[in-house]
């Protein structure tokens, strides 16, 4: 079976389609949606009725620290602009979509794979993983062999021997990658509707749940359009810069 892992959706219509699109072309079958499907973006409407949609179909949905931000008060960690775009998201979204978010579990286990969307120790506190020492920290948290994550809108990969020595490895779009059955993993696919490493193009990865094979994909497209609406449904600039620069 070929998985597509894709995360930080952020409300962006024109990325996930693009993916979706692009996953299809691949011969996905079945699809990991692994949280913030809202905020930032101008269609959080459409994104999460698509994402429902697919979850009918026998996609797995974790809950992601914004979609989570939408019913709580505090909202911890979030900045200004995330806050003031949580209030706007909640005014475009139906009860019934209102109500899928809110349902929607914190991790999610399959065979030896783990769905999560900042980590596996606190996954419902956000805490980052910004490096070896916090992907460590997430693989021994967890007893799966592979750890998908978002949060980082950035495409990496972890390893980890069988006795904890832990690395970083930066993937190249469209590469397979082999994942050893004698190693601990944690990937992160980057991010579909905000990338955030210099290269506005969409991210996710697909897995090959037979050959254990994983692939990063970086698909262009029409960010123009996604930041112009950004603009057009009164959110702040800049998210609309970031969906132009990739940063």
């Amino acid at each position: 079976m070929l998985l597509a892992l894709m995360t930080d959706l952020h409300a962006n219509r024109e990325a996930l389609e693009a993916c979706l699109a692009h996953a299809q072309q691949q011969g996905v079958s079945q699809y990991a949606f692994l949280g913030d499907l809202v905020g930032y973006g101008a269609d959080p409407g459409w994104v999460v009725q698509t994402v429902m949609e697919y979850t009918e179909r026998g996609a797995q949905v974790v809950m992601g620290n914004h979609d989570a931000g939408l019913f709580q008060e505090e909202r911890q960690g979030m900045n200004p602009v995330a806050r003031q775009v949580v209030e706007w998201t909640r005014s475009q979204l139906s009860q019934t979509q209102l109500d899928f978010l809110r349902a929607l579990p914190y991790r999610v286990e399959l065979d030896e794979v783990l769905l999560v969307h900042a980590n596996a120790w606190a996954p419902d506190k956000w805490e980052y993983i910004d490096g070896v020492m916090e992907a460590m920290r997430s693989m021994h948290a967890c007893k799966a062999q592979i750890t998908f994550c978002g949060h980082v809108h950035a495409p990496t990969l972890y390893h980890m021997t069988m006795t904890g020595k832990t690395g970083e490895f930066l993937p190249t779009p469209e590469n397979s990658i082999p994942l050893s059955r004698q190693r601990r993993w944690l990937a992160i696919p980057g991010s579909v509707g905000q990338p955030r490493d210099g290269n506005p193009a969409a991210c996710y990865a697909s897995f090959d749940t037979e050959t254990q094979e994983l692939t990063f994909f970086r698909v262009p497209y029409d960010h123009d359009s996604a930041a112009q609406k950004v603009l057009a449904a009164g959110l702040p600039a800049t998210l609309a810069n970031r969906l132009l620069t990739g940063n």
